[in-house]
């Protein structure tokens, strides 16, 4: 009798092993769950927590191929609702929430550009370059990137000029996640060598992860690091040198990640915990529990553990996402995050756009300390469609 018992539980325990394998392999958590684990959150620092807040939109008209009238009715609400929506938000320093739009290269329409370069030329974001490209080749990707820099500044006054060096600045995201060629079927980019590509054409920071469930996703999570592209291989974003207080930069692109990792509030069936991935959406809406573990994530540059960089993303333009995104869940967000992160001696909240995060950053890793709001435009100014603040 004994014995079945135990043979029974030993069955049960072998399913259980079994399942969970499958679990993980199944959402490819195998990939970053060992490093999501050892990851150690810094305590709490005294003094209050700058909290840098980053909205990342994959801003795509065309999702679905659809007509142009289809194209105008989505990119007219956005800039209407949000208007209306943000007008009703500001930070710390007086900002309004700050969108980021990363607008496809492939679907460039110049109404739709002229439209949100006005809604940005009012304070409430600014444009970036999102790209879907599949078995591209180093000397197509140059134009088309090189191409559309020159087209978003000199007729829509986005990206930033490098004081410096007078080359035009921009921040990525990699349509289908791809970057780097980091898919394992070679698919949606095509090049190994992306990361040296990018930093030659101008751009100052990658902002496409996370990316789980997606094989794409790399190891390292919950990081901001210096990327070293190895033109042989692909997927060269997989590890890093963290950015840190006093360092240099290295490598050859900044990778600055979004939250990831494990949400045991919501779990499927109510056993298995759902990934918090920082996406948001009509199916995952950003509820006052995911600001909470996007702040507990304590995404920063190491050694200046009082700043904290929250980067969540979205797909904007999609019918079924925009109650979420432009309705009552962004607006309770918005409120959540104003009351419970911004009270002067624990928190302060700064909306930021992805220059704004990447100017703040490299004022970290020089060794700057105190409001972070001075550093907005540390490294590089804003562009002439983004309003002063």
């Amino acid at each position: 009798m004994l014995m079945g018992i135990l043979a029974m539980a030993a069955l049960l325990v072998a399913g259980a092993v079994v399942a969970l394998r499958y679990a993980i392999h199944a959402r490819n958590m195998q990939i970053w769950l060992g490093s999501y684990l050892r990851r150690r959150v810094p305590a709490p620092p005294v003094g209050p927590v700058h909290v840098m807040f980053c909205f990342v939109d994959h801003f795509e008209p065309n999702w679905g191929r659809v007509d142009l009238a289809t194209q105008r009715a989505r990119v007219d609400r956005w800039c209407r609702d949000y208007r209306a929506l943000a007008s009703r938000h500001v930070d710390a320093d007086g900002r309004h929430p700050q969108h980021c739009f990363f607008y496809p290269e492939e679907e460039y329409a110049e109404e739709h550009l002229t439209k949100l370069a006005a809604l940005c030329k009012e304070g409430f974001g600014e444009i970036e370059i999102h790209l879907h490209h599949d078995h591209d080749t180093e000397a197509n990707f140059r134009t088309v990137i090189a191409r559309f820099n020159q087209l978003l500044h000199e007729r829509h006054g986005a990206l930033p000029r490098d004081p410096k060096t007078g080359q035009l600045r921009f921040a990525f995201v990699h349509g289908n996640w791809s970057l780097d060629n980091s898919r394992a079927d070679g698919r949606w980019c095509g090049l190994n060598n992306e990361l040296i590509l990018l930093r030659e054409l101008g751009c100052y920071a990658d902002f496409t992860l996370p990316s789980a469930p997606s094989d794409t996703q790399t190891s390292t999570v919950n990081s901001i690091y210096y990327a070293t592209d190895d033109p042989l291989r692909p997927k060269s974003h997989d590890k890093g040198v963290p950015v840190r207080v006093g360092g240099q930069p290295s490598g050859d692109l900044m990778i600055v990640q979004g939250p990831l990792g494990l949400n045991w509030k919501r779990r499927r069936f109510g056993i298995i915990p759902r990934i918090e991935n920082a996406d948001v959406r009509r199916a995952c809406p950003p509820t006052s529990d995911r600001v909470d573990h996007w702040v507990r994530t304590g995404i920063h540059v190491e050694g200046r553990p009082e700043w904290i960089f929250i980067k969540i993303h979205t797909h904007g333009t999609q019918e079924r996402d925009m109650d979420t995104l432009l309705g009552e869940p962004a607006e309770r967000m918005h409120a959540y995050l104003e009351s419970a992160y911004n009270d002067g001696t624990r928190h302060v909240l700064h909306y930021v756009t992805t220059r704004e995060m990447y100017n703040i950053i490299k004022a970290a890793e020089a060794g700057k300390a105190g409001n972070p709001n001075v550093y907005r435009d540390f490294e590089l100014p804003r562009p002439s469609a983004a309003a002063p603040g």
